[in-house]
């Protein structure tokens, strides 16, 4: 129900990657927003009259409502989020909240408390009454979050429990995520609250549709796309960190050029920023078109690519006695590059299983380092005879 988040039974279908998978959530921090918690109060977005229009009174006490309508300082959060500022601390307390003027006949619904998921569910409610339970998922979408164990069993039995839920509602059912399904047995939950779990579509989008139609879902809407779009707005995150270092680097070579080393230059420095956006932004657009299934190996066809065309942009090629070891640089360093950045897009990745990252990483990270390290002793010996 999560927007690019699809799950059937624990077994999603993708319209493009029509092969069986579970989340692989390789991505770490940076992607799913994954912290231990351990030791650290847990940090929430603050109830705000942007998104919190009011309180409804039920048994179970004043339950929030949202707003269904984003505001100006939600696009904000989501941009930030997308570049990564905050993305830590991008969750909201978890608990239970309702949309519209909610009954004890309303239907429920489960989220994460990854508030670009949680905002994404709540722009679709517009016009409906709902409750939504929030659970706490640690601030990450409800994909990585099953995947992890955050979105799982006993959070869901829990925030049931404790949100007095029983109270408010006068049914038994949770309509949970489609995409919650691999951290989540159905039946446990039924035992241990008596509420019946019936997973939605993919997309939040085509909630009033489901709910139109009874509950059901068409086989469209239990497909997950990974078109160009959804790939493209990924990319943002994949580019924060290296650009980070990229900058760095810049400032340094800027320096050096200023004090009259002319080898300390832009025409030293595109080549590696080329090598950046080919790993973490070309390689995601151009995914299902560039040959090989191994993201590593996507990531190193293009860089190698880009390696020639920088040699024999620079005068390179033909290789010479000068020529040859900064040629030889640019053709490890570059592809390492690439190929590194463009193996991180997995956890982003409806592509991916864990069992099949795990197996590319075992053999892409020795060669990406050995490369890296064989291209770092070279251009050390290119910048030795520069000075």
């Amino acid at each position: 129900m999560q927007e690019a988040e699809a799950e059937q039974e624990g077994r999603p279908k993708s319209a493009e990657a029509k092969n069986s998978f579970q989340p692989s959530c390789e991505c770490g921090p940076e992607c799913c927003g994954w912290t231990s918690g351990k030791g650290k109060e847990e940090s929430y977005i603050k109830e705000s009259e942007h998104w919190i229009e009011g309180r409804v009174e039920t048994a179970s006490g004043a339950i929030p409502v949202v707003r269904t309508k984003l505001s100006r300082q939600d696009i904000l959060g989501k941009i930030k989020v997308r570049l990564g500022i905050g993305r830590m601390n991008y969750k909201l307390k978890p608990g239970l909240y309702a949309v519209g003027n909610p009954s004890p006949q309303s239907l429920v619904l489960v989220s994460a408390n990854y508030k670009l998921s949680f905002d994404t569910l709540r722009r679709e409610l517009g016009g409906l009454d709902a409750w939504v339970l929030v659970i706490d998922t640690k601030g990450i979408n409800v994909w990585c979050a099953a995947g992890k164990g955050t979105f799982g069993t006993e959070e869901l039995v829990f925030r049931v429990e404790e949100s007095g839920l029983a109270r408010v509602v006068s049914h038994r059912m949770l309509i949970l995520p489609q995409l919650g399904a691999p951290g989540v047995a159905a039946h446990e939950v039924t035992k241990r609250t008596h509420f019946k779990v019936i997973y939605g579509p993919v997309r939040a989008a085509d909630i009033k549709s489901f709910l139109a139609a009874g509950m059901k879902a068409t086989p469209e809407m239990r497909l997950v796309r990974f078109g160009l779009k959804d790939r493209l707005v990924l990319t943002s995150m994949e580019l924060v960190a290296p650009f980070r270092y990229f900058l760095i680097a810049a400032v340094i070579i800027g320096a050096l050029d200023v004090l009259g080393l002319d080898h300390f230059s832009w025409k030293a420095l595109y080549p590696y920023l080329g090598a950046i956006l080919i790993g973490g932004f070309l390689v995601p657009v151009l995914l299902p078109w560039i040959p090989g299934r191994a993201f590593a190996w996507k990531g190193w066809l293009l860089g190698m690519a880009w390696a020639a065309l920088v040699n024999i942009r620079q005068g390179l090629i033909p290789l010479t006695s000068e020529s040859w070891p900064l040629a030889t640089v640019h053709s490890l360093l570059l592809p390492a590059i690439s190929a590194f950045l463009a193996m991180g897009f997995t956890g982003s990745s409806t592509y991916t299983s864990l069992s099949g990252v795990l197996k590319e990483m075992r053999y892409a990270v020795p060669a990406i380092i050995a490369s890296a390290s064989i291209g770092i002793v070279f251009l050390a010996l290119v910048l030795a005879r520069a000075l």
